[in-house]
């Protein structure tokens, strides 16, 4: 019998994901942690025009940490709220930073013993930071410096803040509120690379727009996190159609022809 050739491709290796050198790594968290951090002087600023004391201020920027859940508080506080149900408010919206732990326990690795103090850096921005690097070392470091440079620069910028208010006259005319979430913004927008994340943000911000004239403060941010799971939902769905689609399925004879029948000829053996 003569010798059969085997035709099949090979199967090739996924290549190797390439490394971050630590000096990218580096200069991407400390381009994040200066720009972010930068903006606790418009929280220092907004918490003053709220009548918040200097050390209540910057006791919020030590313990609590969350940017934007500090602006929610000292924004409903300003509001004229109700204290509980500031913080309330508060307490949802950073509710988002345990789904972000959650991710971060599995990338990073800490011990047991460290987590609890890691736990305070989990922000949007040490997250978005470690959760874009290829490996566990570069994820351990862009996240220990984001977390220590936007920590610094926050806490000393919300002292600088809530210290010169006075000089600025009506806070409320600066609308210094809304420059965290625009600088996280504009970080966030070049990492919307696909169609699926690009139609999840958008529908996130359909969502807060429409949910903010009638949400409490908080929830909206909290519903947001629907758009992610509706999404790939939607996405999954459109997957597994256009799947069954291009699937050809058995041919269907005509009535009254044999469903074996073929367009070539066959010769008779005989």
């Amino acid at each position: 019998m003569p010798e059969q050739t085997d035709t099949s491709t090979p199967e090739r290796a996924a290549p190797p994901r390439p490394v971050t050198p630590d000096s990218a790594v580096i200069r991407d968290a400390l381009g994040v942690g200066v720009a972010v951090g930068l903006s606790g002087f418009a929280f220092g600023v907004t918490a003053a025009g709220a009548h918040l004391s200097i050390l209540q201020t910057c006791a919020l920027s030590l313990l609590v940490f969350t940017g934007a859940s500090q602006f929610a508080l000292v924004g409903a506080l300003a509001a004229g709220g109700n204290p509980l149900t500031a913080a309330a408010g508060a307490f949802f919206l950073g509710a988002r930073n345990a789904f972000y732990g959650l991710r971060l326990s599995a990338l990073l690795g800490y011990r047991a013993s460290i987590r609890p103090l890691a736990a305070h850096w989990v922000i949007d921005e040490t997250s978005a930071v470690a959760l874009a690097q290829p490996d566990r070392h570069s994820a351990r470091l862009g996240f220990t410096v984001t977390g220590l440079t936007l920590y610094i620069l926050w806490n000393l910028t919300t002292l600088g803040g809530a210290l010169g208010a006075e000089a600025l006259g009506d806070t409320a005319a600066w609308g210094l509120d809304a420059a965290g979430p625009a600088v996280f913004l504009a970080l966030l927008a070049p990492m919307l690379r696909t169609t699926v994340e690009r139609a999840s943000a958008g529908l996130a911000v359909v969502l807060v727009m429409v949910t903010t004239p009638v949400m409490p403060t908080g929830v909206p941010v909290l519903l947001a996190a629907l758009a992610a799971p509706v999404v790939l939902f939607l996405e999954g769905r459109r997957a597994r159609t256009k799947t069954t689609t291009d699937t050809p399925g058995a041919p269907h004879a005509p009535h009254g022809q044999d469903s074996d029948s073929r367009t070539d000829t066959q010769e008779d053996p005989t």
